[in-house]
């Protein structure tokens, strides 16, 4: 039998409560936020203190309402946005529990990168907790097309990325780049890759009420002639590892840690959410485990009746259990 030494069988929180703030991509706003620790099987939680309530927002797909530039989630009317550099940063860095205080309606943009996020989840510093992590393990071939777009996930003894693009500039052209995603190689590879955009797109973005924070000081920008950063890029491919970073964010609404590869081509945040209700409705091609101490895998009953709706199958066995809230699909 595989064993699976090289992942932490236990679920993580952060140690302490550290803080943030910077700009929002989209609404320009000044926008405070707060990482704190959560207790085991809660989850990746936002709640907006701006507003009143207790208004929790679940880190999970079905909470998805919006993939235009960004991934927003909602709940009860209540919304954050640019969700997916800070989870991918949650995920790269295998925190299972987080409560995400944010005074705004997006996660600040900070410097276009995760690895600002990664710095402050370093400094909170990681908490092992009792409970085990519970994963996905692809069993079969998953895939979703759109158009020239598409994305699939295979069986893997891990967690690995590949993802292609395609632009039809002179900086950028073809480029594919692969990782199997450990903490240090998210780390050194995966995080400081900025978003990026053309300077005609900024400014048609602007004039409609979107991009409003966006500068050179927190994403790559492109106009005929090439990069406008003065200081270049960080990585020569840094535009599809960056992809990669918006790939591993939006995954993470899935619920919980995956085995498998994923490949993508051409991909978005769209499609990342249409591969994640792919999977939901495919229990077949799936597994659900919980890793124990040895290292080796449990399979746990999927709990899942066929004769559901298929946006329902995965979601009752992946809702937060101590989060006490109702997980309803949409």
């Amino acid at each position: 039998m595989k064993t699976f030494s090289q992942i932490n069988p236990y679920q993580n929180t952060i140690r302490k409560t550290v803080h943030c703030s910077g700009v929002g991509l989209h609404s320009g706003k000044q926008i405070n936020m707060t990482l704190n620790p959560a207790e085991a099987n809660t989850g990746i939680r936002f709640v907006r203190s701006d507003l009143d309530g207790k208004n929790y927002i679940p880190a999970f797909m079905n909470r998805v309402v919006d993939t235009t530039m960004a991934t927003t989630i909602s709940e009860d009317n209540v919304s954050i946005a640019t969700t997916e550099h800070l989870l991918a940063a949650i995920n790269g860095l295998s925190i299972d529990n987080i409560l995400i205080d944010v005074d705004g309606p997006e996660v600040p943009i900070m410097d276009g990168s995760s690895s600002p996020f990664v710095d402050l989840l370093l400094e909170a510093g990681s908490k092992q907790q009792k409970s085990y992590r519970r994963l996905v393990k692809i069993t079969k071939e998953i895939s979703f097309r759109d158009g020239d777009r598409d994305i699939s996930i295979y069986p893997y003894d891990g967690f690995k990325v590949t993802a292609e693009i395609n632009f039809d500039h002179n900086s950028i052209k073809r480029q594919v780049y692969s990782v199997s995603v450990s903490e240090q190689k998210f780390i050194k590879e995966i995080s400081k890759a900025r978003t990026f955009g053309f300077l005609e797109d900024v400014e048609k973005l602007q004039q409609n009420g979107l991009a409003l924070g966006a500068s050179l000081g927190n994403a790559v920008g492109m106009d005929e002639n090439g990069v406008l950063n003065k200081e270049g890029l960080r990585y020569s491919n840094e535009f599809v590892r960056h992809k990669i970073v918006d790939i591993i964010g939006d995954m993470t609404l899935l619920g919980c840690p995956i085995l498998g590869h994923i490949v993508a081509y051409k991909s978005g945040h769209s499609q990342h959410l249409s591969l994640m209700e792919k999977i939901a409705a495919t229990p077949e091609s799936w597994e659900f485990v919980e890793l124990k101490k040895n290292g080796q895998l449990s399979v746990l009953n999927k709990f899942v009746s066929r004769t559901k709706a298929a946006g329902n199958r995965l979601l009752p066995i992946l809702s937060p259990v101590g989060s006490k809230i109702p997980v309803t699909a949409r």
